[in-house]
């Protein structure tokens, strides 16, 4: 019989396809490889399933020899394939678009390699296979070596009194001077009066600097219990072998009703309030896995992986980590993928996609603020690293560890159901510091403090007043970038759109020319005509990205008077620093954060060099400012109306994490929360500090209504450039599902179809269709009968997405 694989290719299509092992590469073709195939006259880059002797279910004659084999080692690792699988048939993904999450860049040498064999012709689609390695950056340095008065002239001369002042320089830089500097450097290397040598290219940021070893403080008796918990929990996977076991056996057949399953005992929710020292304990437990020979993997929301956090990393573990974010160049990317792959190192450390590292002998999974939305994924392969992490942790025989101040509802579900061990870290690590006393301000009731902005209260201004007189700093949280959040016309009420999208366009403001005076005190701040604006301002979309000018009239009537309305985190910024002068403001957002400039702000008020930081949810992400003794919340309604079931989960959360930030040492915090509805019990909960009861009550309030966890769901997206179709395949596709025997027997409900809540996104209509079920056996039964129309029998124009377990609903 022929020796045929099953080979996952990078198309939209969930099935592996099958190629004849040609006999060269027989003893060499192994699962998690790559490999060239021919697919649809096209050379592609699949990765190999399943190697097998068998009889093939087609005509042989129509099956296709592998071309080439592209690793020599997979760059797959048996328990990593394993998992991926399984989570391609959970979410219903692409198998090929899934296992590209987890693979490397191609090498150059393995490009070089193919080539040489003749693989690499006018038909090979490498797609989004990227290319590194074989890049190196060549340096250039001064000997000790004098050479002879007179022997030197030109370029040769200058070069080498440039190296001589400067020291070692790359030689692009040189050439950058000299035209001619390599000719130069080879003459001065004959000589030996200049030394060559090629090397990679600088590291990571995040290993910039070095970082001394730091000494494990004592815990407290909490921290202590928790970290034993873990340690007993990989002594006993340890002893067992399981993970071994798991990792060398072939993924086990999904049934219609597979569920991730958590993995019971080894499985733990972390839930300690802000400041209590969660970190320590997950350095302990990285401590127990590698002394066990395992490897250990760290995943934390992007916006909180910061230099700050892989410092106290560093200084336990040293260097010898990985670190994987979205800043990383493909070859830096590529060299951290390696050294886990080539068991160099045994700890990563990174954002969600950190989920699929090549971790060696995974032994532990530690997710911190696992409540953190962004763990969800909402493009392409709609995964949730969370979930998904119990899910990896279980099949390779590893503990995990849920850790968060503010735990997701579904984990507390997860504890109330058994699957989770609930640790607990009640109070603050550092002895002398106590959660902050919290305020509600009703501004219903306090009007404008100096500045006139109604949303910077007397009581908030005050408390400032306080603050910078006590030489302390203030936090302000505003989740509102730029400078106004809509521009409406004073005379017909019209609100500028995007055009591509049906929301309103943010105003940024550029450099003002002149500053206005503050309104006098108690006086309301009106919104500002667009005239008083300085000139450079820009209208940008949020969602598309879309920039332009601002418009001089209304588009609806042709008014001039175009009002700013709202305020955003640039316009308080501004505001804060006019009422108070004396005061260093800075601002913190997506807009000022570029590639180290979040850090840099984050130094400068580590070091007291700002007094006020004003910004939106990148202020709340663990960061540990210990001269912060205000946080100010600006407008706690915000989130709180928006069309999501989870809006006061995610509102509440919001407010525990920023106000987590105040009082973080030995000098008592304080809290201001500015809010129209303080009787909203996001609100109240949060004020109280009470994370139980705000969990306990909104656990009954999703049962009654049939929401997640009492429930599972599923969105189907629909999308179209035409609004018919868009509406013709929602509706088809509702029908569908109404007609399956789950939803005639009602175990699966079918709401919809109805318009998106942001019903116009980059020019497309946006429908949708939420299934929601009890069980999720039928639910995966209707998901599955819906993929056929999806896939043959809906108008090609029309783009269809299932997401399992939303967690964006607009």
């Amino acid at each position: 019989m022929p020796l045929l694989a099953d080979v996952a290719v990078p198309v939209p299509l969930s099935q592996a396809f099958t190629y004849e092992v040609p006999a060269a590469l027989a003893g060499e073709v192994r699962p998690g490889a790559r490999v060239l195939c021919e697919f649809h006259r096209r050379k592609l880059i699949g990765v190999v399933l399943a190697v097998s002797e068998r009889s093939a279910a087609i005509d042989p004659s129509k099956i296709k020899p592998l071309a080439a084999l592209v690793d020599a080692r997979p760059a797959l690792p048996a328990e990593l394939l394993s998992f991926l699988q399984v989570l391609a048939s959970y979410y219903f993904a692409p198998i090929g678009e899934v296992l590209r999450l987890a693979l490397p860049a191609i090498e150059r040498e393995q490009v070089r390699a193919l080539k040489a064999q003749g693989e690499l012709d006018g038909m090979l689609d490498l797609g989004r296979a990227k290319q590194v390695g074989g890049r190196k950056v060549a340096y250039a340095r001064a000997t000790d070596v004098v050479e002879e008065p007179g022997t030197l002239r030109g370029q040769a001369a200058a070069v080498l009194a440039l190296l001589r002042a400067t020291g070692e320089q790359p030689v692009a830089r040189i050439e950058e001077r000299f035209g001619n500097a390599r000719s130069a450097l080879k003459k001065l290397a004959e000589r030996d009066l200049v030394a060559l040598d090629e090397r990679e290219p600088p590291r990571d940021p995040f290993f910039r600097l070095p970082e001394e070893r730091d000494v494990p403080p004592e815990l407290n008796a909490a921290q202590a219990e928790a970290a034993a918990r873990i340690d007993a929990a990989l002594a006993a996977l340890s002893a067992s072998g399981e993970g071994e076991a798991r990792a060398a056996a072939p993924p086990e057949p999904q049934p219609a009703g597979h569920e991730p399953q958590p993995a019971g005992p080894s499985a733990f929710l972390l839930f300690g309030v802000t400041g209590s020292g969660k970190t320590e304990v997950y350095l302990r437990a990285i401590h127990s896995c590698l002394e066990r020979g395992r490897g250990a993997l760290v995943m934390v929301p992007e916006i909180a992986l910061t230099p700050q956090l892989v410092a106290r990393f560093r200084a336990r573990f040293g260097d010898e980590l990985a670190v994987l974010h979205s800043g990383l160049s493909d070859a830096d990317r590529h060299a951290m993928w390696a050294s886990l792959h080539g068991g160099k190192v045994r700890v990563a450390i990174g954002a969600r996609s950190a989920l699929f590292a090549p971790v060696p002998a995974l032994g532990l999974i530690l997710v911190d603020e696992e409540h953190d939305g962004s763990f969800k994924q909402e493009e392409g392969v709609r995964y949730h690293a969370r979930d998904m992490a119990l899910l990896r942790a279980h099949r390779a025989g590893a503990v995990c560890v849920l850790g968060s101040a503010t735990p997701s509802i579904e984990s507390v579900a997860l504890v109330r159901r058994g699957k989770l061990v609930e640790l607990r870290l009640p109070d603050r690590a550092h002895r002398e510091a106590s959660l902050p006393e919290v305020t509600l301000v009703d501004l219903r009731r306090f009007g404008a403090g100096p500045s006139g902005d109604p949303l910077i209260s007397l009581p908030l201004h005050r408390a400032l007043e306080r603050t910078l007189a006590a030489k302390e700093q203030a936090i302000l949280f505003l989740n509102r970038r730029g400078f106004a959040p809509s521009v409406v016309c004073g005379s017909c009420g019209n609100l500028t759109t995007c055009e591509a999208c049906s929301v309103a366009l943010t105003y940024h403001r550029g450099r003002r020319r002149d500053a206005p005076a503050p309104a006098p005190a108690g006086a309301p701040a009106p919104a500002a005509p667009l005239d008083e604006r300085p000139q450079g301002g820009r209208l940008r979309c949020h969602y598309c990205d879309y920039a332009g000018p601002l418009p001089e009239r209304c588009g609806s009537c042709g008014s001039r008077t175009l009002l700013l309305e709202g305020l955003g985190t640039e316009r308080l910024e501004s505001t804060i620093a006019e009422s108070f002068p004396e005061a260093r403001v800075a601002r913190l957002d997506r807009d000022v954060a570029g590639k180290d400039r979040s850090q840099a702000i984050l130094a400068r008020m580590r070091e007291g060099k700002i007094d006020i930081l004003v910004g939106t949810q990148m202020v709340t992400k663990g960061h540990d400012l210990p001269n912060v003794t205000l946080v100010g919340v600006v407008n706690a309604d915000a989130a709180l109306g928006l069309p999501d079931f989870r809006a006061a989960e995610r509102g509440f959360q919001l407010l525990v994490q920023v106000a987590g930030r105040a009082g973080r040492r030995d000098r008592p915090g304080r809290v201001l929360i500015q809010t129209r509805n303080p009787e909203h019990p996001a609100i109240a909960f949060a004020a109280a500090h009470d994370v139980p009861g705000f969990l306990d009550r909104e656990i009954r309030d999703r049962e009654e209504v049939g929401y997640p966890p009492a429930t599972r769901l599923a969105l189907i997206r629909i999308d179209a450039v035409d609004e018919g179709v868009g509406r013709g395949a929602a509706a088809k596709l509702a029908a569908h599902a109404r007609t399956c025997p789950e939803g005639v027997a009602r175990r699966v409900e079918v709401l919809g179809p109805s318009a998106a809540p942001i019903a116009r996104l980059r020019g497309r209509y946006r429908f949708r269709v939420l299934l929601r079920a009890r069980e999720r056996g039928p639910l995966r039964g209707t998901l599955a009968a819906l993929t056929g129309l999806i896939r043959d029998g809906l108008d090609r124009n029309a783009r269809v997405i299932i997401d399992v377990d939303p967690v964006a609903m607009l």
